[in-house]
Formats: structure tokens, sequence, C-alpha cells
């Protein structure tokens, strides 16, 4: 069966979803920002605003002891001042921003009315109808600062949130981020904007997550003369990166840095929009179709695609269903790289084999019942069923059989299996769009495959399974109640 050929497609980035409010950062430094309140909140408040180097003016009549021990400790930065009246009209002149922590709302009100009448936004704590701007919970490795909002809704989610990723980010981050900022101009000066520093910069923060201590000037300098010596016009570098079934939660650490770093990324139809959304939002993406039995990009087409944009000096991600090397063509896109000279390296994926055991909660190599697993594709060049399984020790009962692309072909599965001694009250499974929201499967016998891939989805990518650790669990139940019996 010949399949219809179609050139590469390049594709929008996914247009960015709706905001409920703007992330921004203010600098503060040497500007004057008011404070009115006097509880423990307020408090914390007015030493988050002398961190970021606010002079903050603190108007309470009545201040917590919080208050007067954050005064009398000082800040990091800023400064802490305590005018102990209530606050008034002209405390707002020459402030950059005014924060009031009230529990009368008409109060709130009225300081926000003042605050507004001489041109200065405002935050009443607690209270989002009178508030110009949020803060949220924060993550601070200054100078990298980490902000983050749920709008007010849920606090005690963004402090979650925080807290998960303070656990990813280590403390040495702020010495790395500092010494950034200290070579940021040498970096600058040497190295050409784009594809060279932007590979200066991959190299760097790579550094900063794997090692504690801070790169010295010899290694900084070494660093920048590889990314001089790599961006001519052939530095550029394909990376193989699997996409996994489709969940984006599956996706490994390295496959996302991949794809944060990427120039082009030449994707397969199969690959989930989540994946993609976790994408370099810069990067260029074109859909590179690879579909069984349907209008696909001609293989020799891609790989030339891949080798003149590398060429250009662009780091180029190819993003694969599943595992890059599963049946996904890798080995022929590695050979004619590797001829043409460009490096190429790979990043695995979750197969949707391990994606059926995963949906099923089942062990694909259970001791009772395989003592080998076969993963076998149901669909050759020609479009056929491959000539060259094994059919024997398929259908032998000790292995567990998992058949990719074969829905097409489930009726001569079946035959071949039958014809060399499987039985056909063999269990068998089929999954469509597996990890997926849509995910949905279809469980029987051998003989009522054929059938059964039929009330699947149509046009959905369907994995096979057949061997008897795909049992159901009320047939595996019973049949370790007979074993005891006996």
């Amino acid at each position: 069966m010949k399949i219809a050929s179609r050139k590469p497609a390049e594709a929008m980035p996914p247009r960015m979803g709706a905001l409920a409010k703007l992330p921004v950062f203010f600098d503060l430094a040497g500007k004057r920002a008011v404070l009115a309140g006097n509880s423990a909140g307020a408090a914390w408040k007015a030493e988050l605003l002398a961190a970021a180097g606010a002079d903050v003016a603190i108007y309470a009549s009545e201040p917590s002891e919080e208050m007067l021990a954050i005064v009398a400790r000082g800040a990091e930065a800023g400064s802490l001042t305590l005018l102990e009246r209530p606050w008034s009209l002209d405390i707002f002149t020459h402030a950059a921003l005014a924060v009031g922590d009230f529990e009368d709302e008409a109060e709130a009100k009225a300081f926000r009315c003042a605050a507004r009448a001489s041109g200065v936004i405002v935050n009443t704590v607690d209270k989002p109808e009178t508030c110009d701007f949020l803060f949220g919970s924060i993550v601070n490795r200054s100078p990298v600062v980490i902000g983050i909002s749920t709008d007010g809704a849920a606090p005690i989610l963004g402090q979650g949130i925080r807290r998960r990723i303070e656990m990813l980010l280590p403390p040495s981050l702020a010495d790395w981020a500092g010494r950034a900022q200290a070579i940021r101009q040498r970096v600058m000066g040497r190295l050409k904007p784009g594809p060279e520093r932007r590979r200066f910069w991959e190299a760097f923060t790579d550094l900063a997550f794997r090692d504690k201590a801070r790169a010295d000037d010899a290694a900084i300098d070494a660093m920048i003369g590889e990314s001089c010596l790599a961006g001519g016009a052939t530095g550029g570098r394909v990376t193989l990166v699997g996409a996994g079934p489709g969940d984006a939660d599956l996706l490994t650490i390295k496959a996302v840095r991949a794809l944060q770093s990427a120039d082009v990324i030449l994707f397969d139809d199969l690959v989930s929009d989540a994946v993609l959304e976790l994408a370099r939002r810069e990067a260029k993406r074109m859909m590179v179709g690879k579909r069984g039995a349907r209008e696909s990009c001609a293989q020799g087409d891609i790989n030339t695609l891949m080798m003149g944009l590398a060429r250009q000096g662009k780091h180029v991600v190819r993003l694969k269903s599943g595992d890059p090397m599963v049946f996904g063509r890798a080995g022929e896109e590695i050979e004619a790289l590797e001829k043409a000279g460009i490096p190429v390296s790979v990043v695995p994926g979750i197969t949707s084999a391990q994606a059926l055991a995963m949906s099923l909660n089942r062990s694909l190599t259970h001791r009772d019942h395989a003592q080998s697993l076969m993963l076998v594709t149901g669909h050759s060049r020609q479009g056929e069923l491959p000539d060259t399984i094994d059919w024997a020790l398929a259908a032998s009962g000790r292995a567990t059989l998992v058949i990719y692309m074969g829905a097409r072909q489930a009726g001569a599965i079946v035959a071949a299996l039958r014809q060399h001694g499987m039985g056909g009250a063999t269990p068998a499974i089929a999954m469509a769009s597996l990890s997926r929201p849509e995910e949905a499967r279809w469980e029987g016998c051998l003989d009522a495959l054929p059938q059964g891939v039929t009330t699947l989805p149509a046009g959905a990518p369907i994995l096979i399974g057949i061997g008897s650790v795909f049992a159901s669990r009320n047939e595996a139940i019973a049949a370790e109640a007979f074993r005891q019996a006996v």
C-alpha cells in the first residue's frame, strides 16, 4: 500500500492563555514605600518591601510585637522607619507604592482612594477588591526571584507550589546567578547574539544545577571559547527526544531541557499539545507527521530538513512520540546525520508498552506468566504485517507480546498466532491514546481481537497486548483460587 507524501509544515506556537494577572518585577531600590497597619502580616510586608531595596515608612499607632522586632532588627536592604501614628492624606508624597492592612473595609477603601489620588499604586492586605497589585508566594534565590500567584483564590496552594519549587532549586543557585551578573558584559563582548550566546548560557545553566561550587574565571573563559568555536554555520546539532505516549508529566527532565534550548522543533502528529507547551516559546515549530497508513512526510525530506537547519548553526530537536529508539526510525535519522558530520544525541522517552503497563497496573514480565517481553511492529515498510516476526516464540505462551501499529493488521496477527499454536481464548487487550485524557480500552480474547479494535476511536494510536498477564482481575483471582484448591 503506497502512502501519500506531504511536506513538512511550520506550526504556530500555541497562543498564550489568559492571565489572571500580569507578573512583573518592580525595582524598588532607593524608592519610598508607605505601609499602614499594626499586625504581624503588615510587619512581614514591610520587611519584604525593604528586602527589595525600598525605604519603608511604617504608620502604626499600636505596632505589634512582630513589627517592633522587625524594625529593631533592621533591613537587609533598604530601610525601615516606624512612625507610631495613624496614616494621613499627606503620607503618599513621592511614594512608589503603598500597602495598607486594615480590618475595616471602609478604611481600606479610603486608603486606596487617597493613594490613587496621589498617583500611587496600592495593595490592601486580604482585600483584593481594593488592590492595584497582589503579593504572591516568593522563592528567593536572589538575584533569581520567583513569584507565584493564585490571583488571591488559594494562598495556601501558592505556598505549596513554592515549597515544591524550593526543593528543585539548590541554595547555591543564588551564587550562580550573581556570577552570571558579574560575567554578563564579558560574555556579550566576546560572543555574537543568537546561537553563540545561548549555547554559552545553556552550558552555564547546566553547570549551575550540577555543581555546588561556582565556576572560576578559567572555566568561564573555556566555556566562552567553546561557544565561539561552535558558533559558526556548522555549529548546529540535532537531539532526538522522546515525547512519551502523550502525558506531559511523563517527560524526563532532560527532555524538557532539550525543548527549552531548541531553535527548531520538528514534531510528529502524535506529539501532544501539552508536551509542546513545555518548549521554548521562541522555537520554530514544524510538523513532520509520521503516521501509519496516513499521508506522511517522506523520511528523506525530514533528514534533509534536519541537516539543513543544523548547518545553519541551529539546535534542532526531533520530537518523537514514545521513545525515539523504539519503532521511531531513529536509526535512519542518526545514520544520515552522522554521515553528514552533524552532532546528534538521544534523549529517551517512555515507550507505549510502559504506558500500557502503567495504565493497567500490570507487570508485563510477571514471573508467573512470562519470562520475556516481545515488542513488535504490525506495520512494515510496505504497510503490511512484517514477515520476519518469530511467531513461534510469540505463540509459545512464555512471552508477553506487545504490538505497535497493529490495529489494521489485527486479523493477520490472530491468524499467525493461531497457526503457531496459540489458543483463541488467550487474553488480549487493545488500548487507544494511552496516557491521554481520551484513553480508551478493549479487553477480551485473542479470537475477538479483530472485532475489538474496531470498537476503539477511529484514527487513534492503538497498542495491542497479548498474553496471560492481560487476564482480567476476576479471571486472575479465579485462577489463583483454583490453584490453591488443587
